[in-house]
């Protein structure tokens, strides 16, 4: 175990962690709710600072970002643990087992190991992602700091819980974040996700004003957080608070976890909240998790052009020049949208899943 970061003592040796928005009061040998930051004898414990549970090699179109470096690769890491208790969790099985007491897993790492695979599998970026990365922040930081010396950009895939003196600790070590924005109503958040929306919303705007690259996700529940009244409201939010120029991804939800019963999201669902995006001013608004759906290209919004096509999670062509539309000049927000790196990826074609994924 590794002394945690972001913590103070409390009275009776209990400890008050800093790190994300639950600000826990942890006693003497009782974790936090993420499970993975633990007291000992009035000394906040990492439990998840030294080692990794994933670690796969990934196009970075899949965190999903699609307007920072597209078509390239993003060496992605995880630990178990998570700040919230989302009831649809796709990865429940990483996150959940330490908040409940389990043991933390994962193979022992260091920054120098992951930035040495991110080089040597030729990723333009390392992702802290899976679970939620402000858990192992411990070890992102560090990781961050090195993957920058190395000429490695960071990626910040996060529930935005994060308190505000983490984000101001990474303010200037991540380039760029995709932050889920759950739903629009508290209630939802406090029911399904054990966590609350207000700091959420906060956050997406300091990202924002921090200048990191953000991309927003929103799983759509049916009959949870799907209704018009609600789309409509984040849509605003985002034209109004983020700029209309974030991407805004729209993904569909399949049972899982402690939502089995609920249907996967209807395509037509989707395509509404689509429409609602755009309709609301949004210029760069996604459908994910439905393959071949025409939503998932970037068009520029001013004269329809087809800008960056993609199949899957595979750029297949990139007309972008210079940053812009190459129909009508304008100019298309993001970080490297036509650099080469992307380009001569599509060019190569798909690498095969056992020569991109990294010995973990």
């Amino acid at each position: 175990m590794i002394e945690a970061q972001l913590w103070k003592p409390a009275a009776d040796k209990h400890v008050r962690c800093e790190l994300c928005n639950h600000f826990c009061l942890i006693e003497q040998g009782a974790r936090g709710k993420c499970g993975v930051r633990e007291n000992h004898d009035g000394r906040l414990m990492s439990l998840s600072a030294d080692k990794v549970a994933a670690m796969n090699l990934d196009p970075i179109e899949k965190k999903p970002l699609y307007h920072f470096l597209p078509g390239t690769t993003s060496l992605s890491i995880g630990t178990p643990g998570c700040t919230m208790a989302c009831q649809f969790c796709q990865n429940y099985s990483l996150s959940m087992p330490p908040k409940q007491g389990d043991e933390v897993r994962g193979e022992r790492i260091t920054p120098e190991v992951i930035v040495e695979t991110a080089l040597r599998y030729g990723a333009a970026s390392i992702s802290y992602t899976y679970s939620e990365p402000t858990i192992f922040f411990e070890l992102a930081e560090p990781c961050a700091k090195l993957a920058i010396d190395k000429g490695l950009k960071n990626v910040w895939v996060s529930n935005g819980y994060m308190s505000d003196k983490c984000l101001d600790r990474l303010r200037d070590i991540i380039h760029a974040a995709n932050i889920d924005l759950k739903a629009f109503n508290d209630d939802f958040y406090r029911n399904i996700c054990d966590a609350r929306l207000k700091p959420v919303l906060k956050n997406i705007v300091s990202i924002k004003k921090m200048g990191w690259w953000l991309e927003l996700t929103t799983l759509l529940i049916p009959g949870m957080n799907d209704s018009d009244e609600e789309l409509r409201g984040m849509a605003a939010y985002i034209r109004d608070d983020v700029g209309a120029d974030t991407p805004w991804h729209i993904s569909r939800f399949h049972p899982t976890y402690k939502l089995t019963t609920k249907p996967i999201t209807p395509v037509e669902r989707l395509e509404r909240a689509w429409e609602i995006g755009k309709e609301a001013g949004l210029k760069y608004v996604y459908v994910g998790n439905v393959p071949g759906h025409v939503s998932d290209h970037t068009t520029c919004p001013e004269c329809g052009c087809l800008c960056l096509d993609r199949s899957g999670f595979s750029v297949t062509s990139n007309a972008i020049k210079d940053g812009k539309c190459p129909q009508c000049g304008l100019e298309i927000p993001g970080v490297g949208l036509s650099g080469e790196a992307g380009k001569n990826r599509a060019a190569k074609g798909r690498t095969s899943d056992a020569a991109r994924r990294p010995a973990i």
